[in-house]
C-alpha cells in the first residue's frame, strides 16, 4: 500500500478531460484523502492537448508530484507528451481506439483498455470517461460505491436511465481492467483515507468566498483567463446576500465602477489578469489620488501581450508595484495557497478602507485554477474594519458653510471619510491635486503637504503576517524565498534537503509592497545563501528584495518561465548544487 498516488488524465480539449479529473478527484475527496490538482489546458475552446494531474495523499500536500503513477490516455499525443514523468512501475491506461504505442525510451507499462468501444456499446462514446474511471478504480483497488453515489448526484436530473448507463460504464471499465491486472507490476493501492471529506476548491473560489465573507456586495469585471472563475463564483453566490455583479464592457469600466461603489460606501472589487491590469492603471491612480478604497485581484498568467494565457507565470510584480504614473500609496499582498487566499482577501478589504488606497491581491494561474484541499475555514476569525469611514450624520456649526475637510492633514495620513449623503460631510472630489476640502489646488505648499499626507499612510505598514514560514535555524546553509504558489514545491524540496542533514530555512512573502524589509533582512542575515524562487525571466521578486535588503553576494536566482509549475525535485536539485559550492569553498 502507498501513502500517496499521482494520477493524470489527458486527451483533446473538449472531450471531457476536465470532468474526468473532477469526478475522480471529488470521489477521492469524499473518501477522505488530501488532494492537489493542476490543469494543463490550451488557449482555445476545443482541440489541443489538455491534462489534469491530481496528487492524492493520506496527508496534506501543497504541490503537484515530481513523477506520475497512473496516466489515463485517450490519445497517443497524451502518451508522447507525458510519459517522461513515469517510472518502470508506473502504468499507462490507454484507449484501445488510439492504437497506443510506447515510445522507445518509455519506462512505464502500457495497458490498452477499450474505453471508447465499451462506451459505444452502451450507447454513446461520451461515457468513455466513466469507463476510464472504472479502470482506474480497479487498478487502485478502490471501492466504487463512492463513485456510484457521485454519478447518481451528477445525473439525477437527466433521469434514472442516464444514471444507470453511467454506472454500468464504470462497472464495465472496472471489470475490463480487472481481467488484465494480474499482468501489471507495481503497487497502486492507497492506504485508507480518513473517510471524511475536506473542503476542496480552486483559489479563485476561495477568493470569491473571502470577498463575500469580507463584506463585499459589488463586483464589476470583464472576463479573462485565469480570473473569470472569480466572477462566475460571484454571479452564482453574491445575489444570495443581496449583492450585485456587473460584467462591464472593459477593464477600465470595471475598475472605475468599483471605485464609484466604494465611494458610495459599498465594499466593491474587480478581478483580472495582466492585460486587464494594464488598462486599469489610470483608475488605480484615481483611487490613490482621491483616497478611495479599491480592491483588485490580479491572477497572473504568461505574458507579454496575449502571451501564454492558460499557463503559469509570475511576471506582473513590478507592474503592480510601480505601474501607475505618479506617486500614490498602494498595498500589494500575495496569498500562499487557497486557504490563505480566503483570509487574505478579507484582510485586503479591511486594508483598503483603513488606509483609503488601492489594495492589489496578487495571485497566479497555479493558485487561481489549481484545485486543492483546504482546511475547515474559521469564520470566527473574520473581523470587518472600516477605519475612519463615517456613516452617521456629523454635528457641525449651522453657520459653518465650508466643505468638510475630507483630506485633512492628519498625523497618520488617514482622514475621516464620510459616505455620500451623510449630513455635514459634503466635500469635493477630483482627480487633480486638491486642498483639504477637495477643491482643486496647484499651490506648491499644498501639493507638498497633500503628497506627504498620502504617502505616509503606508510608510510603516505591516500586515498581521507579512511572511509565512519559520526560521528553524539561527545559521542556515540556505534561505529559500518565494511568493504565491511556489510555496508547496519549495516546502517539499526544503523538507528533502533537511532530511539529508542540511540546514534550510524557508519564507513565503505575503506582503510585497510596502516591503517588510527588516523581517527579510533578519532572515537573510541568518543564511549563507539566499535562493529566490519565482516564475519570470527577470527575477522580479529578487530585484524587489535587492532594492530593500542588503544581500551582499548571497543571492541565487531560481527562475522558471516555460509556463509550467515548479516541481519539488527542481528545488531540491538547486539546493544540492548550492550546497556543493559552499562545501568546495570550505
Amino acid at each position: 500500500m502507498k501513502s500517496q498516488v499521482s494520477w493524470k488524465v489527458g486527451g483533446q480539449q473538449g472531450e471531457g478531460i476536465e470532468s474526468t479529473g473532477e469526478i475522480f478527484a471529488t470521489a477521492m475527496n469524499r473518501k477522505g484523502y488530501y488532494l492537489y490538482g493542476y490543469r494543463h489546458f490550451s488557449s482555445r475552446i476545443k482541440g489541443g492537448h489538455t491534462n489534469n494531474k491530481i496528487r492524492v495523499s493520506t496527508t496534506p500536500v501543497h504541490a503537484i508530484s515530481d513523477d506520475l503513477d497512473i496516466l489515463v490516455a485517450f490519445d497517443q499525443e497524451t502518451i508522447e507528451l507525458n510519459y517522461h514523468e513515469m517510472r518502470e512501475d508506473s502504468v499507462i491506461l490507454a484507449d484501445s481506439k488510439a492504437k497506443p504505442e510506447k515510445p522507445e525510451d518509455c519506462k512505464a507499462q502500457l495497458v490498452s483498455v477499450p474505453f471508447t468501444e465499451i462506451a459505444k456499446e452502451l450507447g454513446t462514446a461520451l461515457m468513455k470517461n466513466m469507463v476510464a474511471i472504472g479502470a482506474t478504480a480497479a487498478l487502485m483497488d478502490l471501492n466504487t460505491e463512492t463513485f456510484k453515489m457521485l454519478i447518481a448526484n451528477m445525473f439525477e436530473k437527466k433521469g434514472q436511465k442516464v444514471v444507470d448507463l453511467n454506472i454500468q460504464a464504470l462497472e464495465e471499465g472496472y471489470q475490463s481492467m480487472q481481467s488484465q491486472s494480474s499482468d501489471i507490476q507495481g503497487d497502486f493501492e492507497l492506504e485508507e483515507g480518513s473517510g471524511s471529506p475536506h473542503l476542496y476548491m480552486i483559489g479563485n473560489d476561495a477568493i470569491g468566498l473571502g470577498a463575500i465573507a469580507g463584506g463585499s456586495r459589488f463586483m464589476a469585471a470583464y472576463p479573462i483567463t485565469p480570473a473569470s472563475e472569480i466572477m462566475e463564483y460571484m454571479i452564482d453566490n453574491l445575489p444570495k446576500v443581496g449583492g450585485t455583479v456587473i460584467q462591464t464592457e472593459d477593464e477600465i469600466a470595471a475598475a472605475t465602477m468599483a471605485i464609484g461603489s466604494n465611494y458610495a460606501g459599498v465594499r466593491a472589487f474587480t478581478a483580472s489578469a495582466g492585460p486587464g491590469l494594464s488598462l486599469m492603471m489610470e483608475a488605480i491612480g484615481l483611487s490613490g489620488m482621491t483616497e478611495t478604497p479599491l480592491v483588485i485581484m490580479n491572477t497572473q498568467r504568461g505574458g507579454p501581450s496575449t502571451g501564454l494565457p492558460t499557463k503559469q507565470e509570475q511576471s506582473d510584480l513590478m507592474q503592480m508595484i510601480y505601474g501607475t504614473h505618479g506617486d500614490i500609496p498602494k498595498i500589494v499582498v500575495a496569498p500562499t495557497d487557497a486557504e490563505d487566499a480566503f483570509y487574505l482577501t478579507i484582510e485586503a478589504f479591511n486594508l483598503a478602507e483603513e488606509y483609503q488606497c488601492p489594495v492589489i491581491i496578487l495571485s497566479d494561474l497555479q493558485l487561481s485554477l489549481g484545485k486543492q484541499t483546504v482546511k475547515q475555514l474559521d469564520y470566527s476569525k473574520i473581523e470587518i474594519k472600516r477605519g475612519a469611514t463615517i456613516t452617521e450624520d456629523i454635528e457641525r456649526d449651522p453657520d459653518d458653510k465650508n466643505y468638510f475637510k475630507r483630506y485633512a492633514l492628519t498625523e497618520t495620513g488617514v482622514s475621516p471619510r464620510p459616505i455620500p449623503g451623510v449630513k455635514g460631510g459634503i466635500h469635493h472630489v477630483t482627480g487633480v491635486e486638491h486642498n483639504e476640502e477637495g477643491k482643486p489646488s496647484e499651490n506648491a505648499e499644498n501639493r507638498h503637504n497633500q503628497m506627504n499626507k498620502r504617502m505616509r499612510k503606508t510608510e510603516r505598514l505591516l500586515i498581521e503576517q507579512p511572511v509565512e514560514g519559520e526560521l528553524k535555524h539561527e545559521q542556515a546553509d540556505i534561505l529559500y524565498l518565494g511568493f504565491i504558489s511556489t510555496k508547496g514545491a519549495i516546502q517539499e524540496g526544503v523538507e528533502r534537503l533537511e532530511n539529508k542533514g542540511h540546514k534550510v530555512n524557508h519564507l513565503q512573502i505575503r506582503q510585497l509592497h510596502p516591503f517588510p524589509s527588516q523581517l527579510i533582512q533578519d532572515a537573510v542575515d541568518q543564511a549563507q545563501k539566499v535562493v529566490v524562487v519565482e516564475h519570470n525571466y527577470q527575477g522580479q521578486l529578487a530585484n524587489i528584495i535587492k532594492m530593500n535588503v542588503n544581500l551582499a553576494d548571497k543571492l541565487v536566482n531560481q527562475v522558471k518561465y516555460d509556463g509550467t509549475p515548479f516541481l519539488p525535485f527542481e528545488i531540491e536539485e538547486k539546493g544540492h548544487e548550492i550546497l556543493k559550492t559552499l562545501k568546495e569553498r570550505v
